[in-house]
């Protein structure tokens, strides 16, 4: 057995049958897991746990990913912000199903997240947006998200027009960014085991409960 392969199986030894027991018996609750294994995450040392990847399809069908950061969640879905005059704004709103996806790969698991997608409030926006640094809420006024930059400058000098236009006073919240709030209905929750014999549940709403089965690996 190679040097990575002793590695991967210390990983996974059994955790099989943890992600069993408490996706089976603890909770029927998908958030209440997805927290759990977040906490574990985050104890376990890895660099941003909270970072996932948010899937798209423009109107052409095609499809395409980028990184973000996760900023809340409960029970009503996954919430994350972005410029609502960006690449992914324009196809979430145009098909407004999206997938996310979190890989931990130190404990080896996936959360796989697919559903609908909706705009959380002005306010909810505005209080988050007011509790980032003033260098980022600045950014977010200069920064034309996903069109063309001529020059690196050109960023740098919106920058200073905005730091500028508003010194000695609260940054306000641009209409053109906010959040959004993926609210699922399919939930995956994957556990890399030896031999790729891996775990798979799946959670999916029925009846205004949740439904949960296992996936072969």
């Amino acid at each position: 057995m190679s040097l990575l392969s002793k590695i991967r199986c210390a990983f996974t030894l059994g955790q099989g049958l943890l992600l069993e027991n408490k996706a089976l018996i603890e909770s029927t609750n998908p958030f209440d897991f997805f927290s759990i294994w977040l906490k574990e995450a985050e104890k376990s040392g890895i660099i941003l746990p909270e970072s996932m990847s948010v899937s798209s399809v423009s109107a052409e069908g095609r499809p395409s990913s980028r990184m973000v950061l996760l900023k809340e969640v409960d029970n009503k879905g996954f919430v994350f912000f972005t410029n609502y005059n960006s690449r992914k704004a324009y196809e979430l709103e145009g098909n407004t199903y999206a997938a996310l996806l979190f890989h931990w790969n130190m404990l080896q698991r996936q959360v796989r997240i697919e559903g609908k997608i909706e705009r959380i409030s002005q306010q909810a926006s505005a209080e988050y947006f007011h509790s980032r640094s003033r260098g980022s809420q600045i950014g977010a006024w200069a920064s034309e998200q996903s069109q063309p930059l001529s020059n690196r400058q050109h960023l740098i000098d919106r920058v200073h027009y905005f730091e500028k236009k508003f010194k000695d006073q609260e940054i306000p919240l641009p209409e053109f960014w906010g959040g959004y709030r993926v609210i699922p209905d399919m939930i995956e929750f994957w556990q890399g085991k030896a031999d790729r014999l891996h775990d798979r549940f799946i959670y999916q709403p029925k009846s205004q409960k949740w439904e949960i089965s296992r996936l072969n690996p």
